[in-house]
């Protein structure tokens, strides 16, 4: 699949048909398709064939498996990022698998770029070839002070070179936005990297979190999955005020989309 194609940085999902069996099963159709899509990858990785083009073609491929069960995507303000000279840390809040599957597609089609993840992740049947192939920054959320040092010296590293980060400063996934729960480790990497932070903003409840398995949740296609990002942010002294600019960014969006913060 080749890249979306924006109109003024703004992309929606295009009108199509669903087949009966979609409807009536969503689940099933989409979790069917994503399974072959991460053997497929997870095979490509094996073979050190999933480079970046691989990655963010695989994650196009999962944004449409989802349209193809009814779930409507609306991202916007691309344009924010793509038009910036190097890497930057992107910055955003996190409520389901969604955007780990799907903004690869659309930013690392424009910038390379990596995540910063969970340490269970690299570990994590099948999944494990495709997340070690994309060079993470992997921390283990049992001591902060490590994980910083590791964020730091990691992300300074891949940015240096040129790789842009991706990271969720909230210490899991959540459908309802705590501004009290989200850290400044980006911050802190953008400062002393010396690029831009990318804020972005999303409601991406249309993939539910599970109960048992938490990335294999109910598929709403009722739901529309919303992703914004705004314009970059170059930090000053502490970076207190762009760490708020980042949460009224994030507040703002979804109270625009009818999404919940405490």
């Amino acid at each position: 699949m080749d890249r979306l194609q924006y109109i003024n940085g703004f992309y929606a999902t295009p009108k199509r048909s669903v087949s009966v069996f979609s409807r009536l099963m969503p689940e099933l159709s989409f979790y069917r398709n994503l399974f072959r899509i991460v053997f497929k990858c997870a095979s490509m990785a094996k073979q050190g064939k999933y480079d970046n083009e691989a990655w963010w073609r695989s994650s196009l491929d999962v944004m449409n498996a989802l349209e193809k069960v009814g779930i409507r995507l609306e991202i916007d303000g691309v344009d924010n990022f793509i038009s910036l000279d190097g890497p930057a840390v992107f910055i955003g809040n996190h409520m389901s698998a969604l955007e780990t599957f799907v903004l690869p597609g659309i930013i690392s089609s424009e910038k390379q770029a990596t995540f910063v993840i969970k340490e269970g992740l690299i570990d994590y049947p099948v999944f494990k070839h495709l997340m070690r192939a994309t060079n993470p920054i992997a921390v283990g959320r049992s001591n902060p002070r490590e994980d910083l040092k590791k964020v730091l010296e990691e992300g300074t590293e891949r940015l240096k070179s040129g790789i842009s980060v991706i990271i969720f400063p909230q210490t899991t996934r959540i459908a309802v936005f705590d501004a009290k729960a989200f850290n400044t480790i980006g911050l802190k990497l953008a400062k002393r990297a010396e690029v831009p932070i990318v804020p972005f903003a999303l409601k991406t409840d249309a993939w539910g979190n599970g109960k048992r398995l938490k990335d294999f949740g109910r598929i709403s296609p009722d739901k529309t999955a919303h992703i914004a990002f705004g314009a970059p942010l170059f930090i000053k002294d502490r970076g207190t005020e762009e760490h708020n600019l980042i949460i009224d960014f994030i507040t703002k969006k979804l109270g625009e989309w009818g999404g919940e913060v405490c």
